[in-house]
């Protein structure tokens, strides 16, 4: 990467319930279409990450997100972009997901992960979180 490459900030939410985390498969038509994702997005000018957060999950899921402490951060290029993405532990404070801009919307186990084609960039997340899940 050369110094003078822009990293675009994105924040990510984990958010579990009943033993299972959210995610949420990319609109067709973007980058990366149909691959599974975390829900969140990209940090605008003059946006804290948590804001950011609370922000793309409205537009994304019509929720309302309370933002926990950061799970894990990756730096990843794409042939496209470069992404720091952070993730953060986050649960629904209010209403019930809707589909506004993606394909599709699951809630997963961690032994389900392999079951699903991720972004290249949730890699190291997801091992992570398999990781944590088998102790």
């Amino acid at each position: 990467m050369n110094n003078n490459e822009k990293v675009t900030q994105v924040a990510a939410a984990l958010i579990w319930q009943d033993g299972k985390f959210m995610i949420c498969q990319r609109p067709a038509e973007k980058s990366r279409g149909l691959l599974w994702e975390f829900v969140g997005g990209k940090a605008e000018k003059g946006e804290t990450l948590e804001q950011t957060l609370i922000r793309e999950c409205r537009e994304e899921l019509d929720i309302t997100v309370a933002v926990g402490d950061v799970f894990m951060d990756v730096i990843h290029q794409y042939p496209d972009i470069t992404v720091h993405l952070t993730v953060f532990n986050a649960s629904i404070a209010e209403g019930e997901p809707k589909l506004l801009e993606h394909n599709d919307l699951k809630w997963i186990t961690p032994s389900e992960i392999p079951c699903y084609n991720f972004c290249p960039a949730d890699k190291n997340i997801l091992d992570k979180i398999i990781k944590i899940n088998n102790g």
